[in-house]
């Protein structure tokens, strides 16, 4: 269903989160608590729209979806007629191609995020905010100090090809990463 252009954008984040909801029902984070999944892409819209002053409504949808083409069986037809082109695009930006080897999808996202969007550059930036926050204070299970230290490290290579597109969102991600290496330093476990 594509959302009519007269409907107002809050009822279009509500079937934008509705939508990513669905897709995500039975999907948990790698945490020792299970969080369920979607807690992460509506943080990503939170913190654009409350540290990065986002109110563009295709930004909004696209962090709320980020993950689903990656993460879930939703094809880009289906976001296309959805959401429309637009939304499609950005989470097509954002997402990795699941068929390549973990380590080439992470030098793709540090190579590639330079060359994104405005919009998938504050997603990615949020992103990367809301994962660094959940690596810090409830790591996935099994994740020894190394392993969480080398995603922070790869975190902000990724970040350093998004810098220019919002600083507030980057201030807070320098911050995020100063306090999170503080933490880890002073509590390895």
């Amino acid at each position: 269903m594509i959302l009519a252009s007269t409907t107002s954008d809050t009822a279009v984040l509500l079937e934008t989160l509705h939508f990513a909801a669905v897709k995500h029902q039975n999907q948990r984070r790698k945490n020792k608590e299970a969080t369920p999944y979607i807690n992460h892409p509506i943080a990503v819209a939170r913190l654009l729209v409350g540290e990065g002053q986002v109110t563009d409504l295709v930004t909004l949808q696209a962090a709320i979806l980020h993950d689903t083409l990656e993460d879930t069986n939703t094809t880009a037809t289906e976001l296309d007629e959805h959401f429309g082109a637009a939304v499609r695009q950005v989470v097509e930006e954002v997402t990795d191609d699941k068929r390549l080897p973990k380590e080439e999808r992470k030098r793709l996202q540090i190579e590639h995020a330079p060359h994104l969007s405005s919009r998938a550059k504050q997603i990615k930036i949020a992103d990367k905010i809301s994962n660094v926050q959940d690596m810090i204070a409830s790591p996935p299970v099994g994740w020894p100090l190394e392993r969480r230290l080398a995603y922070l490290d790869w975190s902000e290579q990724v970040i350093a090809g998004c810098r220019g597109c919002s600083p507030s969102l980057e201030a807070l991600y320098d911050q995020i990463m100063e306090q999170g290496r503080q933490k880890l330093a002073a509590n390895p476990t």
